[in-house]
């Protein structure tokens, strides 16, 4: 089953969303993006734990 995610379902003012057939491979993504535009958030254990909360199947 897929899974998904978008900055929305985190609160943020962003249109981006990404789709994958894994978490780790989301995950990357997510990394990705973030690291490009949204460098105020750490990524840290806490961080990503909150992200990968939000990751829904599809």
């Amino acid at each position: 089953m897929a899974k998904s995610i978008s900055c929305s379902d985190a609160g943020k003012d962003c249109g981006w969303s990404a789709t994958a057939e894994s978490e780790e491979e989301l995950m990357e993504k997510v990394t990705e993006h973030v690291i490009a535009k949204h460098k105020e958030i750490e990524l840290n254990s806490e961080s990503i734990s909150s992200i990968k909360s939000l990751i829904k199947e599809i």
